[in-house]
This record gives structure tokens, C-alpha cells and sequence, in this order.
């Protein structure tokens, strides 16, 4: 497993993201949109934040704690207008 770096929201911008799907079972595919769509219901309605784990293009793994605030069908979108594309997104806590 490598290691994950913990950053900030605002940090995101800086990177770039990869077209690749980082999970690789039909099931975890399901269970990470789920998990996004909980975490935007409770990011509306409660402004509560989940932790993200995601991956960017040059294949490190970053953690950072964050509001979601809308799911697409292919990118989030965070409090003060970030975006991180849904594929790139290992898990969300």
C-alpha cells in the first residue's frame, strides 16, 4: 500500500488526475457512489465532512477532509468550488 499524504482542501487545484478507474470491482464501483451520494446528503443538509482518499495522475494517494457538495456522473464538487473527478476517488469515509 502507499502512503497517503494528508492535504488540504485547497491543495487539490494543484493536481492532476488521470482518466483510469482506480477500483477495480463492479461492487466497490457501486459502493463508492453510494458512499457519495450519503456524503453529499450530509454535506447539504448537515454541512458535514467525510475524508476522501484519491488518487492523482502521477499515481500518489492523498487524503483530505472536506464537505461534498453535488455528485455528477463524473466528478464531485467541494465547498469553495474544487472538483475531483469520481474515478480518481478510492474511498470515502
Amino acid at each position: 500500500m502507499k502512503t497517503i499524504e494528508i492535504i488540504d482542501k485547497e491543495q487539490i487545484s494543484n493536481f492532476q488526475f488521470s482518466k483510469k478507474e482506480v477500483l477495480l470491482t463492479p461492487d466497490d464501483l457501486k459502493r463508492r457512489f453510494a458512499d457519495l451520494q450519503r456524503a453529499q446528503t450530509l454535506g447539504n443538509l448537515l454541512q458535514s465532512k467525510v475524508k476522501l482518499i484519491f488518487e492523482t495522475a502521477d499515481s500518489r494517494i492523498f487524503q483530505v477532509e472536506t464537505t461534498i457538495w453535488a455528485v455528477g456522473n463524473d466528478f464531485i464538487s467541494l465547498k469553495g468550488g474544487m472538483v475531483i473527478p469520481i474515478n480518481a476517488i478510492h474511498k470515502v469515509d
